[in-house]
């Protein structure tokens, strides 16, 4: 499998996949990431079946995009911290030459980052996924940590460089979801839709209580930016 190919959630990105794989069974994962790695069943059994897994021989080659999404074909959470610490090393390597170039590192288990904290490069941002402020009923959706935990794990890692991912984005209680946005003080907001309605439904907000949430982001002034299936919003 191409280790840099180009990233289809982050744009002007491309995936950089040292490591692949996750357990957290999101119903929305099924039909996007998975269905891709497997069209590359002869390059990877471990890929194809989406199982946890080192890729080693990818940590020489770093893609040539400005932006580069980490282990995007999976959730780095389930690597083992030692080698974790292997990728971020060969980013601080990397850097001696391209240190003009952005790293995301993105977990629904932010929690994981904590140890790694004073490793990280300037260049590094560190993401997370709150479709929600909703914990009620989230398990048939995912096996990761509930909406409310996981905002609670990435607000007390003590670190400058945040981003939130709002994608696909869920029903949720507009004061509640916004407070927590804004005290997570993340440089900017990715929003979008469910991409495979037909496959998996969710529950989600209407387009109006949408726009009033980016609205009341940008007058607490975050930036929010447009991801899947937005046309129609105002960013």
């Amino acid at each position: 499998m191409e280790d840099d190919w180009k990233s289809r959630m982050y744009k002007n990105t491309k995936t950089w996949n040292p490591f692949v794989g996750c357990r957290y069974e999101c119903a929305y994962c099924k039909v996007s990431f998975q269905w891709q790695l497997k069209r590359r069943k002869r390059d990877c059994m471990d890929c194809y079946n989406y199982i946890p897994h080192e890729h080693p021989e990818r940590l020489a080659r770093i893609p040539s995009s400005d932006i580069i999404f980490v282990s995007g074909c999976g959730d780095i959470s389930f690597s083992r911290p030692e080698y974790t610490k292997e990728i971020i090393r060969r980013i601080k390597e990397h850097n001696r030459r391209c240190g003009y170039k952005t790293y995301y590192f993105q977990s629904k288990n932010p929690k994981y980052f904590k140890q790694f904290l004073h490793m990280f490069p300037r260049n590094v941002i560190l993401l997370t996924t709150l479709e929600t402020n909703r914990d009620k009923d989230y398990h048939f959706v995912s096996k990761a940590p509930k909406p409310s935990v996981r905002y609670r794990d990435f607000l007390e890692l003590e670190y400058p460089r945040k981003v939130v991912t709002i994608e696909p984005i869920m029903d949720f209680d507009a004061d509640i979801f916004t407070q927590w946005l804004v005290s997570l003080d993340p440089e900017y907001v990715w929003l979008g839709f469910n991409t495979r309605p037909r496959s998996v439904h969710l529950p989600e907000p209407t387009w109006s209580k949408t726009q009033r949430l980016i609205d009341d982001l940008k007058d607490q002034g975050i930036v929010v930016k447009p991801r899947a299936e937005t046309k129609g919003l105002a960013f």
